[in-house]
């Protein structure tokens, strides 16, 4: 099985919020270890998780660094749009702009990665 995980979930809108997140990487580290292809993917207001997991004292931040290496990227477009491009740039992370969607960056193309044998999960 291929498994891309979307996170749209902002982590500045509390616990549930953060449950979905948990449960993402959660979910991508299942697939990882058993051996699937998973990718994750960070979209919306999702973009703004990776400069908060980074760090150390975050309560799931071990879960992140355990799944990573898993991290395919952040949509540009919404990056911008949710004032996150820096902190992704910082972390090193590719940025996506696969569908040219106007007025934008470019997002992750949703449709290519299920043509490509995705199953799809957002979180």
């Amino acid at each position: 099985m291929k498994a891309a995980i979307i996170i749209l979930s902002d982590p500045k809108a509390g616990e549930e919020a953060l449950g979905r997140m948990f449960n993402g990487l959660a979910a991508a580290y299942d697939f990882k270890h058993k051996g699937s292809d998973v990718g994750i993917y960070f979209q919306g207001t999702g973009t703004r998780w990776p400069g908060v997991l980074a760090a150390e004292s975050h309560p799931i931040h071990a879960l992140y660094k355990a799944v990573e290496d898993k991290v395919v990227g952040i949509s540009c477009g919404c990056a911008d749009v949710f004032g996150a491009r820096e902190e992704v740039e910082k972390a090193g992370f590719d940025l996506i702009t696969d569908n040219s969607v106007p007025g934008t960056s470019g997002l992750p193309s949703i449709a290519q990665i299920a043509a490509d044998g995705y199953t799809v999960f957002t979180f």
